[in-house]
């Protein structure tokens, strides 16, 4: 019995057709979309109009970062199995939202310091460029959390990161940018193959890209294929260890910070934070439950590494040292890095791996706040102490009080001391989370770590009300400057006032 072309087309032509919520994936589109549009005008604007292409890009990065209120307390999911709606490529949950809003939030203000940084460089950094590069990589890290199958996220892992290796290396005739740059693209590119090479043997032992259904697959692997599938769950956590820059995957960081633009830098050190590490809860928690007694120990033992180097590197930064202001804050961003890695390693050992989870963005959210405003403040004093050494911060309270208060405030957030109530609220959850999951010594471990981290950060806040040496200088405050750190003081005083804004994560589900 014969059947017409028409007929057996039908079927396969309704299989392959999925409907598209472009509510749901607006933030990281939009953001995408202006990308292009700021591209495209770039080849039509004189250079006398090329920072209108700097306002463009905040403005769509505020368009992307207010596409998400709708989404908010309304989960969806989209390009979807036809045959099983349950199992989708992008969703937009709580896990989504908290994640996206850190990312388009982190990328504004990087943006907003961006429009002074351009105009400094005097097209010592092509405007038409590097917005598109900015944007591009945003969307990247907006796609990123919501990415449900394997093969969107690590497509979203490298938008997110391709366009920030050029960032890093884009200035003109900067021998220490173009050094940085093959540094970060080394160490990235590394880690990508690594990623691709573990998902493939995950792949070949699954025969699915979907996190949902490797989680279910992978338990039942055949016999035979129980090595490759081992082997592709640590090659998946090593590639991700390294975008998360834990020890001993870091040695990129304070080079690649030194040499990229400040805004860059502070990009960096937020966003592509967030990037590293929802792909890694996404791998371990979503897709991999199964082997938590495999990754739980190895991210318990990488970020007791990881703080602890961390901490050592920022403590060993000379305060007249050449950008030592930028080093201690790369290596801050890799002790930070480590005390990031604890929930996820509890969830490994807990019951309700949600909880713990919770207490990472939670933690993320805080850090992301205070360190862009700690960055916001290096950039204005780097606009007048080029080598931007710590030593370049004394007196900065008879120059500019309210900068210098700011600035000590950012850092006692990061030190977890009083006034910054939510940096001390944010570690109490990431330490609660090691001791529920019984993982008492790395709670120990990062009880050292926060004492040691207090002597630079204190060394530093302490500095600021010292008497300057010499004459003052005075730090002029452009308007975008001032609207990062002003939008970084609200949020961390506001996140002080009321710290449930962020820590109710910490006891949610999130997925």
């Amino acid at each position: 019995m014969s059947f017409p072309a028409e007929t057996l087309a039908q079927p396969l032509a309704q299989n392959l057709v999925q409907s598209v919520d472009w509510l749901a994936i607006a933030p990281p589109t939009v953001a995408a979309v202006v990308a292009l549009v700021v591209l495209v005008a770039d080849l039509f604007v004189q250079d006398a109009r090329k920072p209108l292409l700097g306002w463009i890009a905040v403005a769509g990065l505020a368009a992307s970062a207010l596409m998400l209120l709708p989404l908010v307390n309304d989960d969806r999911s989209t390009f979807c199995l036809t045959g099983d709606p349950g199992v989708c490529s992008y969703t937009a949950d709580t896990f989504t939202l908290a994640i996206q809003f850190l990312v388009l939030g982190g990328a504004l203000l990087a943006a907003l310091l961006s429009v002074t940084a351009l105009k400094d460089a005097d097209r010592g950094l092509p405007d038409g460029e590097f917005w598109f590069l900015l944007l591009s990589s945003a969307a990247g890290a907006a796609l990123l959390p919501a990415s449900r199958d394997l093969a969107t996220l690590v497509v979203a892992l490298e938008v997110a990161s391709l366009p920030a290796f050029a960032l890093v290396g884009l200035r003109h005739g900067d021998r220490r940018s173009s050094e940085a740059a093959l540094k970060f693209f080394l160490s990235s590119v590394t880690a990508t193959a690594v990623s691709l090479m573990g998902i493939s043997f995950l792949y070949a032992s699954t025969g699915t890209l979907y996190l949902t259904q490797v989680a279910e697959r992978v338990q039942h692997v055949d016999g035979q294929l129980t090595t490759l599938t081992q082997t592709g769950v640590v090659l998946t956590l090593v590639g991700f260890a390294f975008k998360t820059a834990a020890v001993p995957f870091h040695f990129w960081v304070p080079d690649t910070y030194v040499g990229a633009p400040l805004p860059i830098a502070a990009y960096l050190s937020v966003v592509g934070k967030a990037v590293g590490f929802s792909g890694l809860i996404l791998v371990t928690v979503v897709a991999l439950p199964s082997y938590a007694d495999a990754w739980g120990p190895a991210l318990a033992a990488l970020a007791a590494l990881t703080m602890t180097v961390g901490n050592v590197g920022a403590l060993r930064q000379g305060a007249t040292r050449a950008y030592s202001a930028v080093r201690l804050l790369a290596w801050s961003s890799v002790g930070q890095a480590g005390y990031l890695l604890v929930p996820i390693a509890a969830a490994g050992y807990a019951d309700d791996p949600e909880r713990p989870i919770g207490s990472t963005v939670a933690y993320a959210l805080m850090y992301a706040a205070v360190n862009l405003g700690a960055f916001a403040v290096a950039a204005l004093v780097g606009r007048t102490r080029s080598l931007n050494r710590v030593a370049d911060y004394r007196g900065l309270y008879a120059s500019r009080p309210l900068t210098a208060l700011l600035l000590a405030f950012f850092l006692l957030c990061l030190a977890g001391l009083p006034p910054g109530l939510i940096g001390l609220f944010a570690k109490v959850t990431v330490f609660s989370a090691a001791v529920d999951a019984g993982l008492g010594w790395l709670a120990v471990v990062m009880a050292a770590n926060v004492v040691i981290a207090l002597f630079y950060y204190l060394q530093w806040t302490a500095l600021l009300f010292r008497a300057p040496e010499g004459g003052t200088v005075r730090h002029r405050l452009p308007a975008p400057i001032t609207a990062a750190i002003g939008l970084t003081a609200v949020i961390a005083v506001a996140l002080s006032g009321a710290p449930q804004l962020v820590l109710r994560f910490a006891g949610t589900g999130l997925f």
